[in-house]
């Protein structure tokens, strides 16, 4: 038997198991449970009495939709994930599974997912949903190889699902939840900034661009600085709108003035990978207290 044939037969040789591990993987699990915390939350600060069965449709919904919208960039981006340490063990980099499995699969998640948003949550979620889905697979992945801005069109998407909890829980897109939409979208900024300075190496490789490889160090480090001086104003606008108390004041301007202290510290010191993965830290530490902050406060 060729090398090329045994290549075909190898993966149907291979355990349903590792199969379903590889699948699921597609879906990048710690990303989408990120994504489902914030969507949690936005139904949970709505204080909108649901039912059990309505909170699993739109975290069900939405975990399916997020999914899919991670497995159609993984499809996307296999050849340019062969270049980064952290997405070169990925399922298709390593040809674990056909491109076109991949593919399939997205699809239907994709198309189970979103109707469950459509009919069992309600029409605006569901529009949302598709929305993020659209923008973050035609949009912002294909930019990622052209443009830093691919960032700033991320950001929509992946802000998506807090104002998505808000509307399952609520059927209309209001104040509040367009609140939460926007510390979600400058908390991203310089998360973002953090990754691509910290892999600028591996973003070079892969062909993709990013704000250090287009405009240098120093202005990225600086746009992380502005971003967290604009999050910090940002994130104690919910007390102004009925969704928190003054505890979750206190806790929003202290992590977001030491988020801001970091990504200062590392502009004036001109601060080298060590801080940007530190930055990269802070940015996960700030909005988990965040939320955490938001629920009970």
């Amino acid at each position: 038997m060729s090398a090329s044939s045994q290549q075909l037969v190898a993966p149907l040789e291979r355990s349903v198991g590792a199969v379903l591990r590889d699948l699921l993987s597609l879906t990048k699990p710690r990303l989408s449970g990120l994504v489902l915390f914030t969507t949690a939350g936005g139904m949970w600060l709505s204080k909108v009495p649901l039912a059990w069965w309505q909170w699993a449709l739109a975290m069900l919904g939405t975990a399916g939709t997020v999914g899919a919208a991670n497995a159609f960039n993984c499809y996307l981006e296999r050849e340019s994930d062969r270049h980064m340490a952290r997405t070169a063990v990925r399922p298709l980099p390593q040809a674990r599974l056909e491109p076109i499995v991949a593919l399939a699969f997205a699809a239907v998640l994709a198309l189970a997912a979103l109707p469950v948003l459509f009919a069992c949550v309600n029409v605006l979620t569901g529009a949302l949903g598709l929305l993020a889905l659209l923008t973050y697979v035609l949009v912002y992945t294909p930019m990622k190889s052209r443009t830093h801005w691919a960032m700033v069109v991320g950001a929509v998407p992946g802000a998506l699902p807090p104002l998505m909890g808000w509307t399952a829980a609520t059927g209309a897109v209001e104040l509040p939840g367009v609140v939460l939409f926007a510390i979600l979208f400058f908390w991203q900024l310089p998360h973002f900034i953090a990754i691509a300075l910290f892999r600028k190496a591996e973003y070079r490789a892969a062909g993709l661009t990013s704000l250090p490889l287009e405009k240098g160090d120093d202005v990225a480090r600086l746009h992380a600085v502005l971003y967290t001086a604009a999050l910090v104003p940002v994130s104690l606008v919910p007390v102004a709108v009925g969704v928190a108390g003054w505890l979750y004041v206190a806790v929003a301007a202290v992590l977001g003035l030491g988020f801001f202290f970091v990504a200062f510290e590392g502009w004036r010191k001109k601060a080298g990978d060590v801080w940007a993965r530190k930055l990269f830290g802070v940015s996960l530490a700030y909005l988990t207290g965040l939320f955490a902050a938001l629920a009970v406060g």
